[in-house]
C-alpha cells in the first residue's frame, strides 16, 4: 500500500468539501458527515485484501478517479453506505454511461469507481452475509434468488447464490431473468424461506439492487427488517464474505427454476434438477379468470416489455387463454433483454425511466408499434400493454372517443393506474358472484384514487388505507386476516403533531375488527395483487389469493380479460371508466402525478442540499396553511395534514439529520377528495407530487368539460406549487 498516497487523497477529498461547503453547495450537515465518512471508508477500501479477492480490480478503479482529480464523485461513493431500505438496497452502480457501459461489457470486476455507496459486487457481497448469518440464525435453509434484465444482473445473481451456498443455504436459481412475480410466487411454492431479486424496478439503467422477500412473498416486516439490519448486516466485515463455486456445490444444493426444458444456451454449471415454475405460476394465474377467453381473435392486443423480463411469460400467458391476436413489439430492441435500455436514452443525460406508467414510455411503445406494424395496425388495436424491467408494474394504454381527444392530446391515452384499478375493482364486484362482501376488504395506500374508496364503499366492501409501498399493503392484509385492526382509525388528520403513528395503517372504514377476504391491493405506482383469504401457515399464498406483493404479470392478464368483456359487450375499456364516474355515489376523480425532478434524482452530497431545501419550504408553507388564507393554483387551501410514521424520518420531534415527514404534507381545498400531497421519495433524493380532484356535478352532457375542467386545475395546482418550492419542472411531462 506504500504508493497510494493518502495525504494527496485527502488534500482533494477535503478541498472538494471545503469549496462546496463554502460555495453553498452541500449543507452543514451533509459536509460533515462526509467529512467524518469518506476518507475512514476510502482507506478500508484501499487496503482491504478482501475486497481484492473478491473484485481485484476495486483499487484500480478507485486510483483511477483519484488520479483524474473526480473529487465530488469519490466523496459521493464513499461518504456512506447504500441505504437499506423497505425492500432491500437500491441505489447506483455508477453515475456516468462510460461505467455502466464499460462493466457490461468486462464485467463485474470492470475497474470503475466502485464504493459503499454504489451497488456493486463486493457491497451486495457484504449485504448478502448479513442476510445469510440472520437466515441461518433463525433456521432458514432455502433462497430463491433471481434476476431481471439489468446490465450483469445475471452474473450478480450467480456470485449471491454462490455465497449462499457457501452459508449451507439450497439455492433455487432462475436460468434466464425473470419477472419480480415469479420470484414472489416460487418462494412460497418451493417452500423457500427468503427470496432475493436482482433488480433496481423501473429505474434508469444506471441502478441496481435487489429486493428482499420472505417466505412468503412478501417483505420482511419492519421488526424483523429492523434485526436483519441492526444485528447482522451492519456487523459484517470482508472476513464473512465466503463463496462456494457452482460447479462445485454439491448434488441437490442448487436446483434451478425455469420452464419446462433446459435452454440451450444457458450454463447449468453440472447442476440438472429443474423446476417448471413458469408453467405453475401460469397455472395459478389463470385461475382467477372470470370468463372463458379461448378463441377470442378479435381483441387486438399490442405488448411491450420495455426491454424487460415480462417479455416471454406476458405473451405467452396471453396466448395461453386464447387471446390469439397479441402484436409484440419488437421495434428498436424493446422485446431484447438490454439494461442500457436504450429506448429511454437518446437523448444526452436525459436518463429516461423505463416506466409503462410515464406517458412519454407509452408514446415510445406505440411510436414503435407504428414503425413496426402501420399506422393501420395501430387503429385497428384495441389496447396496449406494458411492463417494466421486473413486470411487478402494469400498465395500459387505450383508444380515446373522438369527442375527448382534445383533453388528452391524441387517439389514445396512457391511463393513470389509478383509472385502470378502478375498472378492475368495478369488474370483479360486477361478475365474481362468488365474493362474500361482507367478509371482503381492499387495501390502497393513501396517494391512490378514491374511487377505489367509493367503489368499495357502495358494495358493502370494507378499506384499508396504508402509507406508500407494498410492504404496507401486505402488512395491512395480514393485520386484517389477524384481526388486528381499530375500526375508524385515522392517522396524523385530527392531531398532526402528534407523536409516531402507525407505520402500516392510515385509516380504515367498514372493517371492524378485521374481514377475512382480500380482493384487491392497488397503488398509484402500477402496482395491483389480490391476497385472497388467510393462509394456512406463515410460509403460504392466501387461499384463493395470488402472490403478496405487486404483479404486473398478472395485471396485465386481468385487464386483458376486461378489454375483451368491454368487447362482447359493444364498449371500451375506457367508456367503461366513464361509466364508473357517472355514478352519482362515486363521481369524477382526476388523479395527477409527477416527480421531481422529472427523471432520477438530485444526485449526490449537493442534491441532498437541493432535495431538504425544498422540503424545507413545504414545511413552511403548512404552517401558513395553518394561518389561514393560503392558495396553491387558485384554489384555497382549507385544512393541511402532515403525515409521519416513523419509516425514514426517525423519530418524534424528528433529529437533526431529517427534519420532513416520511409520508408527506397533505394540503386540501375545500373537501376530503379533493388535495395535494407533496412526499419525499423513500428511496433517493426525489420528491413525489399527487394531486386529487374531484366532483359529484357529473352527467353524460357535462363529462368532457369536468375532465377538462379538473386536469386544469390539478395542473395549476402542480406548476404552482413547483414554483413556491423552487422546483421548476425540468422537462415536458
Amino acid at each position: 500500500m506504500s504508493n497510494i498516497d493518502f495525504n494527496k487523497i485527502e488534500q482533494g477529498v477535503n478541498g472538494y468539501l471545503d469549496a462546496a461547503l463554502k460555495e453553498e453547495k452541500v449543507d452543514q450537515q451533509s459536509y460533515e458527515m462526509a467529512k467524518k465518512n469518506t476518507m475512514t471508508f476510502l482507506r478500508q477500501w484501499l487496503t482491504d485484501d478482501n475486497f481484492l479477492r473478491v473484485s481485484p480490480h476495486v483499487r484500480e478503479g478507485i486510483l483511477s478517479a483519484v488520479d483524474a482529480g473526480r473529487w465530488e464523485d469519490l466523496v459521493n461513493t464513499f461518504r456512506k453506505k447504500m441505504s437499506f431500505g423497505t425492500g432491500g438496497i437500491r441505489g447506483f452502480m455508477a453515475n456516468d454511461r462510460e461505467s455502466i457501459v464499460r462493466m457490461e461489457k468486462e464485467g463485474l470486476d470492470a475497474p470503475i469507481l466502485k464504493g459503499p455507496n454504489t451497488i456493486n459486487n463486493v457491497v451486495l457481497l457484504l449485504t448478502s452475509a448479513g442476510v445469510a448469518k440472520f437466515g441461518r440464525e433463525k433456521g432458514f435453509d432455502k433462497i430463491v434468488i433471481g434476476y431481471d434484465s439489468r446490465v450483469r444482473g445475471g452474473d450478480f445473481a450467480k456470485a449471491i447464490a454462490e455465497e449462499f451456498l457457501a452459508y449451507g443455504f439450497t439455492v433455487y436459481l432462475f436460468d434466464e431473468a425473470c419477472p419480480f412475480p415469479e420470484v414472489t410466487f416460487a418462494i412460497p411454492y418451493v417452500k423457500a424461506q427468503m427470496g432475493i431479486l436482482l433488480s433496481a424496478s423501473h429505474n434508469d439503467y444506471r441502478y441496481n439492487g435487489y429486493k428482499l422477500c420472505c417466505g412468503n412473498g412478501s417483505q420482511f416486516d419492519p421488526e424483523e427488517r429492523t434485526d436483519m439490519y441492526n444485528n447482522y448486516i451492519v456487523k459484517v466485515t470482508s472476513d464473512d464474505i465466503k463463496t462456494t463455486p457452482l460447479e462445485a456445490a454439491p448434488k441437490g444444493k442448487v436446483i434451478w427454476l425455469g420452464g419446462a426444458e433446459r435452454l440451450p444456451d444457458a450454463n447449468y454449471y453440472g447442476h440438472e434438477q429443474l423446476m417448471n415454475i413458469h408453467d405453475a405460476y401460469g397455472n395459478q394465474v389463470k385461475e382467477f379468470l372470470l370468463q372463458d377467453t379461448t378463441n377470442k381473435k378479435d381483441l387486438s392486443l399490442a405488448y411491450c416489455a420495455y426491454h424487460g423480463a415480462g417479455r416471454k411469460l406476458v405473451p405467452k400467458l396471453l396466448k395461453d387463454i386464447g387471446f390469439e391476436n397479441v402484436n409484440i413489439i419488437h421495434e428498436n430492441g424493446l422485446y431484447d433483454l438490454n439494461g442500457l435500455f436504450p429506448s429511454f436514452n437518446s437523448d444526452p443525460g436525459m436518463e429516461q425511466q423505463p416506466d409503462p406508467g410515464d406517458r412519454r414510455a407509452a408514446k415510445v411503445a406505440v411510436d414503435a408499434f407504428i414503425k413496426e406494424y402501420g399506422k393501420a395496425k395501430w387503429d385497428s388495436t384495441d389496447v396496449l400493454i406494458g411492463t417494466d424491467p421486473d413486470a411487478d408494474r402494469c400498465a395500459l394504454t387505450v383508444k380515446v372517443p373522438e369527442k375527448q381527444r382534445a383533453i388528452y392530446g391524441g387517439d389514445y391515452a396512457l391511463l393513470p393506474a389509478d383509472e385502470a384499478w378502478a375498472v378492475l375493482l368495478w369488474y370483479r364486484l360486477q361478475l365474481d358472484n362468488s365474493i362474500e362482501k361482507d367478509k371482503a376488504f381492499i387495501v390502497l395506500s393513501h396517494t391512490t384514487t378514491d374511487a377505489l374508496t367509493l367503489l368499495a364503499k357502495k358494495h358493502g366492501v370494507g378499506v384499508i388505507k396504508t402509507w406508500v409501498g407494498f410492504a404496507a399493503l401486505s402488512a395491512a392484509v395480514r393485520d386484517s386476516w389477524n384481526g388486528e385492526l381499530v375500526e375508524g382509525l385515522v392517522e396524523g388528520k385530527n392531531n398532526p403533531n402528534q407523536p409516531l403513528t402507525d407505520m402500516v395503517v392510515m385509516e380504515t372504514s367498514g372493517m371492524g375488527k378485521g374481514r377475512s377476504y382480500n380482493l384487491g391491493a392497488f397503488e398509484q405506482s402500477n402496482g395491483y395483487a389480490l391476497l385472497g383469504y388467510p393462509p394456512k401457515d406463515l410460509f403460504s399464498l392466501g387461499e384463493k389469493g395470488h402472490v403478496r406483493d405487486k404483479d404486473g404479470t398478472f395485471a396485465a392478464i386481468l385487464l386483458a380479460e376486461i378489454a375483451q368483456w368491454a368487447k362482447d359487450n359493444n364498449t371500451t375499456v375506457f367508456e367503461l371508466i366513464d361509466n364508473i364516474y357517472l355514478d352519482k355515489e362515486i363521481g369524477l376523480f382526476y388523479n395527477h402525478y409527477e416527480p421531481d425532478p422529472i427523471d432520477g434524482e438530485y444526485p449526490g452530497i449537493e442534491g441532498d442540499r437541493l432535495k431538504k431545501a425544498i422540503l424545507r419550504r413545504a414545511l413552511g408553507y403548512y404552517q401558513i396553511a395553518l394561518a389561514g388564507g393560503f392558495s396553491i393554483g387558485g384554489q384555497p387551501v382549507t385544512s393541511v395534514a402532515i403525515y409521519r410514521t416513523g419509516k425514514y424520518d426517525h423519530v418524534y420531534p424528528p433529529t437533526p439529520d431529517w427534519i420532513f415527514p416520511d409520508e408527506g404534507i397533505r394540503f386540501y381545498f375545500g373537501s376530503e377528495y379533493n388535495h395535494l400531497t407533496v412526499r419525499p421519495s423513500g428511496t433517493g433524493n426525489a420528491l413525489r407530487l399527487h394531486i386529487q380532484m374531484h366532483t359529484f356535478d357529473v352527467d353524460k352532457g357535462n363529462i368532457t368539460e369536468q375532465k377538462a375542467e379538473l386536469r386544469n386545475r390539478a395542473q395549476a395546482i402542480a406548476d404552482d406549487i413547483r414554483t413556491l418550492l423552487g422546483a421548476p419542472r425540468s422537462s415536458d411531462f
